[in-house]
């Protein structure tokens, strides 16, 4: 029963403030119907962004506390590793060695 009641208070809120937008609005000459109209306009607008407001802020409370069940979730090993790092030795290296051998011998035959 609370809701309502504070839903009420809410709406009274709002419209009050569309109309004290609405008069620092009014320009001369304008006519009481006329600056009523801007105020429901005014208080439209005010009710359709605290709704998209309220809807971002749900969406916000409903990511983190899926983060934190995340967070709280223990980690579970899948299995083994899904890249195995096999240790391979390139051949450049062993090719130099040899060359350079070959050289060495070539030359101290000379």
């Amino acid at each position: 029963m609370a809701k309502g009641n504070s839903n009420k208070r809410t709406i009274k809120a709002i419209h009050d403030e569309a109309m004290i937008i609405a008069r620092s609005l009014q320009k001369a000459g304008q006519t009481k119907e006329e600056t009523r109209i801007i105020a429901q306009g005014i208080q439209k607008g005010l009710e359709q962004y605290k709704k998209q407001q309220s809807l971002k802020e749900r969406e916000l409370d409903k990511k983190l506390k899926q983060l934190k069940r995340d967070k709280e979730r223990p980690v579970e090993p899948e299995g083994p590793p899904s890249t195995v790092v096999q240790d391979r030795q390139h051949w450049l290296p062993w090719l130099l060695l040899l060359l350079t051998w070959a050289a060495v011998a070539v030359y101290t035959m000379i």
